[in-house]
C-alpha cells in the first residue's frame, strides 16, 4: 500500500440546493502536509457540527474506489474529488473495521466511522442524486482518528495492523446506519467498537429509545 495523494481542501463556495455554503470539501494534492490530533495543517473544515474533530481528524480514501467509480461514471476522477485528505492505493487485504489502524510515515491513523454522504457531496458531484449512488455502491471510505502525530509526504508506504476481528466491519456500521428497524444487540455490538463519537451518539440514541419500549 502506498500513499498516493495528500489532498488540501480550501475554503469554496457552493450552492447547496437551494442554500449557498462555504465548504472545504473541493481538495487540491501537496506533495507533504502536517497531520495533528485535529487534521491536516491548512486543511478548511466549514461544517463543524459534522466534520472534523478528533474522531474525525483524517478522511481516507482508495484508488480502488476511484477505479470502481469511473468505471460507473464513465469519466477520470482525480484524487481529492470526494473530499479525502488521504488517497491510499489500496485498504489492503480484508475488509476494514472500525479500531484497523494505518501507519503512514510517523502517523498512526485508526479507523473511527464510514463517511455518510451528504447535500454537500453531491452538490460537488453535480448530481442531485449521488446521495443514494453513494450509498448502494457501498464504497464509504473512512474516518480516522489521529494517535500519533507527524509530517506525510506523498509516496510513502502504508503499514495495516488489523483490528479484533470481533470488531464491527466499516461497512457493518455503514449499513447499520440506514437500517430503519436495528436490532438491540447489533447496536451493543456495534458499540463495543471504539466508534467516532458522533456515529457513536446516534447509535446509542437508537438503542436507549429500544431499551426504553
Amino acid at each position: 500500500m502506498q500513499l498516493l495523494s495528500i489532498n488540501i481542501g480550501r475554503p469554496q463556495s457552493l450552492q447547496v440546493g437551494d442554500r449557498p455554503t462555504v465548504t472545504g470539501i473541493y481538495k487540491n494534492p501537496v506533495e507533504r502536509a502536517q497531520i495533528s490530533t485535529l487534521g491536516l495543517s491548512g486543511d478548511h473544515v466549514d461544517d463543524q457540527e459534522h466534520h472534523g474533530g478528533p474522531d474525525q481528524a483524517v478522511y481516507v480514501y482508495s484508488a480502488e474506489d476511484y477505479d470502481w467509480w469511473m468505471e460507473q461514471l464513465g469519466e477520470g476522477l482525480e484524487p481529492g474529488t470526494f473530499g479525502e485528505n488521504l488517497t491510499f492505493s489500496s485498504f489492503g487485504e480484508g475488509t476494514v473495521r472500525i479500531g484497523d489502524r494505518f501507519r503512514v510515515g510517523p502517523v498512526l491513523l485508526e479507523v473511527s466511522a464510514p463517511r455518510i454522504p451528504c447535500a454537500t457531496l453531491a452538490a460537488r458531484m453535480g448530481d442531485p442524486n449521488f446521495v443514494k449512488k453513494f450509498r448502494q455502491a457501498g464504497r464509504p471510505g473512512f474516518y480516522a482518528r489521529v494517535l500519533e502525530e507527524g509530517r506525510v509526504q506523498r509516496g510513502q508506504s502504508i503499514e495495516k495492523i488489523a483490528a479484533p476481528t470481533h470488531h464491527a466491519t466499516l461497512l457493518e456500521v455503514f449499513d447499520l446506519w440506514y437500517d430503519k428497524t436495528p436490532d438491540a444487540a447489533r447496536l451493543r455490538w456495534v458499540l463495543s467498537a471504539p466508534l467516532a463519537e458522533r456515529a457513536r451518539a446516534v447509535y446509542a440514541e437508537r438503542l436507549k429509545s429500544l431499551e426504553v419500549l
